[in-house]
């Protein structure tokens, strides 16, 4: 029987490929959409609902019932988004359908949550403590030290992470930023090299994962530096990540199968590398994740997530908790050259330029002439995305590395009539 999958979407760039996932001429496929989604829409949907926001639960339950009156009742609603799972779990809760609920999400959405729960696996991880107030943030430095990383418990992207030294706390007003972010944790600064790893638990196990090291970080990509990473192969580090990074899910999923993307510090010690945990998402990774999984790893996770999501097994074979891949990865994210949303005056091709590195196999560039947009999906809309692959992380770092250094990007932003520079 032909059944009514509502996915909520904001993507332009083709992340998931839905209509790879669910034959859309069987089931009726309808889609919750932002403006700047519309063009990620299949061509076969059977039909769309725009929104402002697909985050916002009452925009998105509006959309929801006119489409449930055109198509009926809804069978399945799935999102792929981090910041749209727990609309989703409050629709499907709301019409009695199956899924992860929000208390289920909690753990990978509700950074406190998330490491109270890590807390209890015995793993590494940087002292924490919600605040409401700034006499709070005081208190956590003067007992554990300064600087102190403070977050929005709900956020992505790194968007509202601030590092703050005792200094700072006097002209600091989490009172405003609580308004604008909800409510907030603080963390003591760990230190290592800044590692994601992403893949699928299925039973106690990750049958399909990899590791990649950051090059920079995406703090400081929301501050206008470009971020990078490339894909470990020191078989002592995918060791130690695998444990580490099996207990953390495994903890976190209490059973259930899901894609997750994890970031933690890894630091070196005389007993061997040492794994300080970050945070977790039960959602496949952002910017080029997805795509570097499809090209080099001939794995879909999009399509494993809407999968798992329709409530269908996922096969996957396992690959060993030290193998290092055959062929490695990485990826470059150039930000946006002026405040978004912004016009592109001049932007440079690595990939048609005479000194393109071999390792380099793609790029999106946004035209001269065009709009970056200030839509949520901070990595996708930026001033340059390329991907890379290769047989050597040394040397796929070094072409990363190049690119970073050569490409220039310049545009205007539309709140300003004054170029605001280029970046590299």
């Amino acid at each position: 029987m032909s059944r009514h999958i509502v996915v909520l979407h904001r993507w332009a760039a083709p992340y998931a490929l839905y209509e790879d996932y669910v034959d859309h001429t069987v089931d009726r496929v309808s889609y919750i959409t932002t403006p700047t989604g519309v063009d990620g829409v299949p061509a076969g949907a059977a039909a769309m609902r725009i929104v402002a926001a697909t985050d916002d639960p009452d925009e998105a339950e509006a959309a929801l019932r006119s489409l449930e009156v055109a198509h009926g009742d809804a069978d399945a609603i799935i999102a792929l988004k981090e910041d749209d799972l727990l609309v989703a779990a409050g629709l499907r809760a709301r019409r009695g359908l199956p899924g992860w609920s929000a208390e289920d999400l909690r753990v990978f959405r509700d950074k406190l949550a998330m490491a109270k729960a890590a807390a209890g696996t015995g793993e590494r991880l940087p002292a924490f403590t919600a605040v409401e107030t700034g006499q709070d943030i005081a208190a956590f430095g003067h007992a554990q030290g300064w600087p102190v990383v403070l977050k929005p418990r709900f956020g992505s992207s790194s968007a509202g992470v601030t590092v703050l030294r005792k200094d700072d706390l006097a002209d600091f007003d989490l009172d405003g930023r609580s308004a604008s972010w909800g409510p907030h944790l603080a963390q003591t600064l760990a230190t290592g090299t800044l590692v994601h790893v992403d893949g699928v638990h299925v039973d106690g196990t990750l049958p399909v994962w990899r590791a990649h090291r950051y090059l920079n970080t995406p703090l400081g990509f929301r501050s206008g530096d470009w971020v990078g990473s490339v894909e470990i192969d020191d078989p002592a580090m995918l060791r130690s990540l695998y444990d580490h990074t099996l207990t953390i899910v495994s903890r976190l999923a209490r059973g259930r199968s899901t894609v997750f993307h994890l970031e933690t510090f890894v630091s070196s010690g005389a007993s061997g590398p040492t794994c300080t945990f970050l945070e977790v998402g039960a959602r496949v990774g952002g910017a080029e994740i997805p795509l570097l999984w499809r090209d080099i790893h001939g794995h879909d996770l999009m399509g494993t997530a809407f999968r798992l999501a329709l409530g269908e097994s996922v096969g996957l074979a396992m690959p060993g908790h030290d193998s290092v891949p055959r062929e490695l990865g990485g990826l470059l994210l150039i930000a946006a050259p002026a405040r978004r949303p912004c016009t592109i005056t001049s932007a440079d091709s690595a990939l048609d330029s005479s000194w393109a590195p071999t390792e380099l196999y793609g790029e999106d560039v946004v035209g001269v002439g065009q709009v970056i947009s200030d839509a949520d999906a901070y990595y996708e809309h930026v001033g340059g995305r390329y991907r890379f692959r290769g047989h050597d992380a040394a040397a796929i770092e070094k072409a990363i590395l190049t690119v970073a250094k050569r490409v220039r990007i310049r545009g205007r932003s539309l709140h300003s009539s004054r170029p605001e520079g280029a970046l590299t």
